[in-house]
């Protein structure tokens, strides 16, 4: 009973068997949907009575058998074609305006202020008096000094009649030598006597003259450290009011002694030439608007301040208009020179590495992306004036940087221009099997 059981059940296993092979042979030989009627579909591993691997491609190609498929296109990066050219090297260095004239008004004479005559922040004449003093103490000193003048001059009067006198008598022994010897020595002590009071006749006047306060130069005068009624000494420390000249005005500029030795190093071997001894000046405002008169450099200072390394220059400028105020933050630009061999690149083009080099990415001959070091001087424009690194007709790319890369393929488009069709170097592109 039991062998009969399991021979049933071996037997319908069997015949479950044989039922789904043929299912799956009669699935695997009926044609794809949409298929041309009697088209088969490959067998596992090849197409009907080809090869093995014919229709999925050979082992380790490309899958789907088209060979380079998996490959990316090189990418493709803007450029800009260098041009040689002369540019003017342009300096932008920072600095301060400074006055043209400045006078601290003192006091000469102790007194007290009488009257100020003048208004704070006005324009001031040389000779004008601003401040007076009393000078009722210095006009009794003056006319004491001339009263002992008018004494003087009496006394030598007298001793010059004795004096004439004496001469006469001598000739004729009514005098003794000795008294005519003294006649004389009495004469010219009244004539000394004079000169000192005439001296102390010219001091005290100065005094008394010095009771006004004059401003020696023309300009502006700043507000008043005293009022009427003060007491003031001679020549003490503290100004009563300070004036300045403002009319022309001087910008005193600060440059890196390192940027001057490069600039003499460049001209010996004739990288860059002088413009001359007149340098034009554009001075630009703390807000950032071009000052619209123009200066010219007047003096270069001869040391360079063990602080900060740098050198002093001097430019002057005119202030009709009395817009520059000493003590102003301006920025001055000036043509120091001039690059022969200069190209003009976009501010995008340059990348700094970590210690501040400058460095671009050009396109070389065999279309490789290459990262060039070069050497600027500074701006002009919108642009960077590269001196050396770079030669004409190179391309550098400025747009793609991103993913450019030294060694990457790519294909130079140059900005505004038509794409570069020359095959980048070291592309590989597969070859694909003739059909049969």
């Amino acid at each position: 009973m039991n062998t009969r059981y399991q021979q049933s059940v071996l037997l319908a296993t069997m015949l479950a068997g044989t039922l789904l092979f043929t299912a799956c042979d009669e699935s695997n030989s009926s044609p794809a949907p949409g298929a041309a009627p009697g088209a088969v579909r490959s067998a596992p591993g090849g197409a009907p009575g080809g090869p093995p691997g014919a229709a999925r491609g050979a082992p380790g190609g490309p899958p789907g058998g088209v060979p380079g498929a998996g490959m990316p296109p090189p990418m493709t990066v803007g450029v800009v074609v260098t041009a040689v050219e002369a540019v003017p090297l342009v300096s932008e260095l920072p600095g301060r305006t400074t006055p043209f004239m400045v006078a601290e008004l003192r006091p000469q004479v102790t007194g007290i202020i009488q009257k100020r005559l003048f208004e704070e922040g006005r324009t001031v004449a040389a000779g004008q008096t601003l401040y007076q003093i009393d000078p009722s103490t210095y006009k009794a000193a003056y006319d004491s000094a001339a009263a002992n003048k008018a004494r003087a001059e009496a006394n030598l009067y007298n001793a010059r009649l004795k004096a004439n006198r004496y001469a006469e008598l001598v000739d004729i022994e009514a005098v003794s030598k000795q008294a005519n010897d003294d006649a004389i020595a009495a004469l010219k002590l009244a004539q000394a006597d004079v000169s000192a009071a005439n001296a102390a006749l010219d001091k005290a006047r100065i005094d008394l003259d010095f009771t006004r306060v004059k401003s020696p130069i023309s300009g502006r005068i700043g507000r008043s450290s005293v009022t009427p009624g003060a007491l003031v000494t001679a020549n003490q420390p503290a100004a009563l009011a300070t004036v300045q000249q403002l009319d022309p005005i001087y910008v005193d500029l600060t440059q890196s002694s390192a940027d001057r030795q490069r600039m003499r190093r460049d001209i010996a071997p004739g990288k860059t030439s002088l413009v001359g001894e007149d340098i034009p000046v554009q001075l630009i405002l703390e807000d950032g608007s071009l000052y619209e008169e123009s200066g010219k450099l007047v003096v270069s200072e001869v040391s360079v301040d063990p602080g900060t390394g740098s050198v002093t220059l001097r430019a002057s400028f005119p202030n009709p208009k009395g817009l520059l105020l000493p003590g102003m933050y301006v920025r001055a630009r000036m043509v120091q020179g001039q690059s022969d061999n200069a190209i003009l690149l976009p501010h995008a083009a340059m990348n700094f590495d970590q210690r501040g080099n400058a460095i671009v990415m050009v396109v070389n001959a065999q279309g490789m992306v290459e990262a060039r070091p070069v050497q600027n001087r500074g701006t002009q424009g919108d642009k960077w004036v590269v001196v050396d690194g770079l030669a004409a007709n190179e391309k550098v790319i400025v747009e793609g940087l991103q993913k450019a890369r030294p060694g990457l393929p790519v294909q130079a488009q140059v900005i505004g221009g038509k794409q570069d069709t020359a095959p980048p170097a070291q592309s590989v592109t597969a070859s694909v099997p003739a059909a049969n």
